[in-house]
């Protein structure tokens, strides 16, 4: 696409923007064991950044409804208490000065429920360079289904064309893809770059800051503001 046209930025965020995904592996496998349920870190791992009953379901199969929300209501308490833990990966602020400076929308859209998404805000502490954030309260379905994406484009009055996605997992390049909007990975939430690009990603960088580094080759010249 042609940088020129590149309006928005959208960002998922754990493991994106905030190193948190052990920090969300840690708080899940302690649920599922209180559940009565042993699951492998690793597989855990692989599936965070989806819909949390969409996690919950490729670990644990089908469950009752009951079940699923009280191991959900686990994870979210234990990841809770995991909180303070939380920190923001390098330069994450400077990313968002410098889009917002360009004149080019920051919006987060995430598979977090609102709740955790206010953890996550405050460990960026960068507020006044976020344009809107959506979350997985936004939608029936967060991702892979690409709805989170479609009501972050909504929120900043982008055309999927006018739009580039940020994210480390293989459910946010899905999602993306199916929302129409060209994707970029990061290897900061641990995921390979062969699965990355294989799910849809057009390139991709370590961290924020390595993006930073390259914004130039996303973006082209600085847009007008």
């Amino acid at each position: 696409m042609e940088s020129a046209a590149t309006r928005t930025v959208l960002f998922d965020v754990d493991g994106t923007l905030v190193d948190s995904n052990l920090l969300h592996v840690d708080a899940w496998q302690r649920a599922f064991t209180r559940c009565g349920v042993e699951v492998d870190s690793w597989r855990i791992h692989r599936a965070i950044g989806q819909d949390s009953a969409l996690l919950v379901q490729a670990l644990a199969g089908d469950r009752e409804p009951a079940w699923v929300d009280e191991v959900k209501r686990r994870h979210s308490e234990y990841y809770g208490e995991l909180a303070p833990r939380l920190r923001r990966f390098d330069r994450v602020p400077e990313l968002l000065e410098t889009l917002d400076g360009r004149g080019i929308r920051v919006v987060l859209a995430t598979s977090a429920p609102d709740d955790e998404l206010r953890l996550l805000l405050e460990a960026i502490d960068a507020d006044a360079s976020i344009h809107a954030t959506t979350s997985a309260d936004d939608v029936e379905t967060a991702k892979p289904e690409p709805g989170v994406i479609e009501v972050a484009l909504e929120r900043a009055g982008a055309d999927p064309s006018e739009a580039l996605f940020v994210g480390d997992s293989t459910w946010d390049m899905i999602a993306a893809r199916r929302a129409g909007v060209t994707a970029y990975g990061l290897r900061s939430g641990g995921i390979s770059d062969g699965e990355l690009r294989d799910a849809g990603a057009r390139a991709v960088y370590d961290d924020p800051a390595d993006l930073l580094a390259h914004l130039d080759e996303l973006l082209g010249e600085p847009t007008a503001t």
